[in-house]
């Protein structure tokens, strides 16, 4: 399977995703709507786990944007995890279920995020050692998939940076910053009964 086949499904499996959770949050809330004071403090912990996502997706970018195919990136993010763009993807995912102020939802949504992007893992791993042969395997055994070691960190003295490609992925992760509105509309909803509410978590 080629890599851009499997980017493909990344895509269309990312997008499927969306779109359940995209119902989910609209009809979700939390168990403290009376208390504005732990809903807020778990709206704030979510954007600040997107903001954290945005950054993180976009310094990724600066080391693999449009290199994933060209060559076998091991330095900067990618010498502690083989994968921080999905890791901070995570992290922007339980900002997003966060923004209806329920811990338990941005859990819910960090671990189906694990689960789409760990099945594409799989995939691109498949390819990558195909085309990269022992050094990507013995890399595949020293570097842990998802969470970072930063023992392991080591860093090249120059870097090679492609702006279109860092300035893709950043407009792509600005995309998660749209839960906070939408979250917002679906509460509004909610309080006027135009939707249900058919799940309260805390």
């Amino acid at each position: 399977m080629k890599i851009h086949t499997v980017q493909a499904i990344r895509k269309l499996v990312l997008y499927a995703a969306v779109a359940v959770g995209i119902f989910v949050f609209a009809v979700t809330t939390s168990i403290h709507p009376g208390d504005r004071t732990v809903h807020e403090m778990i709206e704030w912990l979510g954007i600040v786990l997107i903001v954290a996502c945005i950054l993180g997706r976009t310094w990724s970018s600066l080391y693999i944007g449009g290199r994933k195919i060209e060559e076998f990136v091991q330095t900067g993010p990618y010498s502690i995890m083989r994968n921080p763009l999905y890791f901070f993807s995570f992290l922007g995912a339980a900002g997003v279920g966060m923004q209806v102020g329920s811990v338990v939802l941005g859990l819910i949504c960090a671990a189906l995020a694990w689960i789409v992007f760990y099945v594409v893992v799989l995939q691109e791993e498949q390819v990558l050692a195909a085309r990269y042969g022992d050094s990507y395997r013995n890399y595949l055994a020293r570097v842990p998939r998802f969470f970072p070691k930063p023992s392991l960190w080591h860093d090249d003295p120059t870097l090679t940076i492609r702006p279109p490609r860092v300035i893709m992925t950043f407009a792509d992760a600005l995309v998660f910053l749209l839960a906070v509105p939408v979250a917002e509309l679906f509460e509004y909803l909610q309080d006027i009964g135009a939707i249900p509410v058919l799940l309260r978590l805390p």
